[in-house]
């Protein structure tokens, strides 16, 4: 009887991924956490997302988990936030990103532009491990508007 322990900390220095092929360009990814996430590279099929597509969600996702909660911990109130990323490749093989823009959307009650500048340089410089990764043979591009929640301006 073999018995089976899985620890796990993203913190940790080595971290493993496992890709299996499944069938005609269909992979199945196991993640360090054990999550399982199909993808696809057969853009006539498009039954999941592409490597290429993970890697813009993982830079918004990475960016959006920083900039929330650095906003949360400076008592902005936000009710609604979206991060956009979008890309440019090379024409020629491998067709890397060669830059990235991110555009953070942020919806709420008196929201500090400069609260906001602050907490995305944070993440830009400091916290964010995708982008981190990225750098420097990616240039990224962040940019971010504010959306006053009007639920609020018809309360008052």
């Amino acid at each position: 009887m073999q018995a089976c322990v899985i620890l796990f900390a993203m913190s940790a220095p080595n971290v493993k991924a496992t890709v299996r092929f499944v069938t005609e360009d269909l992979f199945l990814g196991i993640t360090p956490s054990g999550h399982a996430l199909p993808l696809d590279t057969d853009k006539e099929r498009s039954s999941a997302p592409s490597p290429v597509e993970l890697l813009l969600v993982a830079l918004g996702s990475c960016t959006a988990t920083d900039v929330a909660s650095i906003l949360a911990k400076r008592r902005q109130h936000v009710t609604k936030y979206v991060v956009e990323v979008s890309g440019e490749r090379r024409e020629e093989y491998p067709r890397s990103f060669t830059s990235m823009k991110v555009h953070h959307i942020l919806t709420g009650k008196s929201i500090s532009a400069k609260a906001v500048a602050q907490a995305i340089e944070l993440s830009d410089t400091k916290y964010c491990s995708v982008a981190a990764t990225l750098r420097p043979g990616v240039e990224i591009q962040s940019t971010f508007e504010i959306i006053e929640d009007q639920a609020y301006e018809t309360r008052e």
